[in-house]
């Protein structure tokens, strides 16, 4: 197979449209024809199968669109590590971070790091941990500082540090004024992230597993820096790590209760057959040692 081939069989597949392939790649409608009929021979099977004015791929497709993915990061990191051999410490690493650690760990990691290789660039991207993972098996992002997920048999993980999330609410909040129950916190409204992100899970589980309700959930948001200032104006429980007491973001008050307390372990995750440059080693190693650092709750 031709490795052009396998990159407009990428466009056509991701486009579902021959002429739209064609404007993309600035390519002849009958060359992205030949394209495919030139694949679909030498796998002997067929890739395509027509959808009303478009196309879909077949099964054999949809694994040939897999492969062809995976081998154009190879390309790419194979790319990024002949380069390296030669440059040592420097170029760009790409880095998905949740926004618990992009505040309490990152700052001394990057500290370190540009101290050791002040020619070095970093793209960082700060999300839930479902959102950057998706980027690292995609190849967009070289490492992961999150929450540890379930065993993944294409993704590797290493635990470096461990939080509690915990619920809070503003100080002056009615949760306080009594004694604190499960079933009593449902008389609340509360701020979530999505029901994607883990310690959302996780909380609606506990709940289900003493038999109660989910929580009433009236602001949905992933972002850290609104979910906090939101909690401390509004009457709303929140659902965040320990953490932000100890730095003292906001006027928040634990609201303890042993049936909500999650155990976390944060960890550092890397594709088990990617390519991590020195610059990407270098930021793992740190990662390992700071992690250690920061305070276990």
């Amino acid at each position: 197979m031709d490795f052009r081939d396998l990159k407009y069989f990428e466009v056509i597949a991701t486009e579902g449209n021959l002429g739209r392939a064609a404007e993309r790649l600035h390519r002849t409608q009958p060359a992205l024809t030949k394209c495919i009929d030139r694949l679909e021979e030498d796998l002997g099977t067929a890739l395509f199968e027509k959808d009303g004015r478009g196309m879909r791929l077949t099964a054999a497709g949809q694994v040939l669109l897999k492969r062809t993915r995976l081998m154009a990061i190879m390309v790419e990191e194979t790319a990024r590590e002949m380069q390296d051999h030669a440059g040592g410490l420097q170029g760009t690493v790409r880095i998905g971070c949740v926004p618990t650690l992009a505040e309490h760990l990152m700052p001394a990691v990057f500290a370190q790091l540009l101290a050791e290789a002040p020619a070095i660039t970093v793209n960082l991207v700060v999300g839930m941990n479902d959102n950057v993972l998706g980027h690292l098996r995609d190849g967009d992002i070289d490492l992961v500082i999150g929450p540890m997920l379930d065993a993944d048999p294409d993704i590797v993980n290493e635990q470096i540090a461990e939080d509690t999330v915990v619920v809070m609410a503003s100080e002056d909040h009615p949760v306080f004024d009594a004694p604190t129950t499960l079933a009593g916190l449902l008389d609340y409204k509360w701020m979530l992230p999505a029901t994607t992100v883990a310690s959302r899970q996780w909380l609606d589980q506990t709940f289900a597993r003493h038999g109660l309700p989910r929580p009433q959930v009236q602001i949905e948001s992933n972002v850290l820096n609104a979910i906090l200032p939101i909690l401390e104006k509004t009457p709303l429980l929140g659902f965040v790590t320990r953490l932000n007491l100890v730095a003292g973001r906001a006027r928040l008050r634990e609201v303890v209760l042993a049936e909500t307390q999650m155990q976390r372990r944060l960890g550092l995750a890397y594709r088990k057959n990617g390519y991590l440059s020195p610059v990407a080693a270098r930021v793992a190693a740190i990662l390992r040692a700071r992690g250690k650092e920061l305070l276990i709750m």
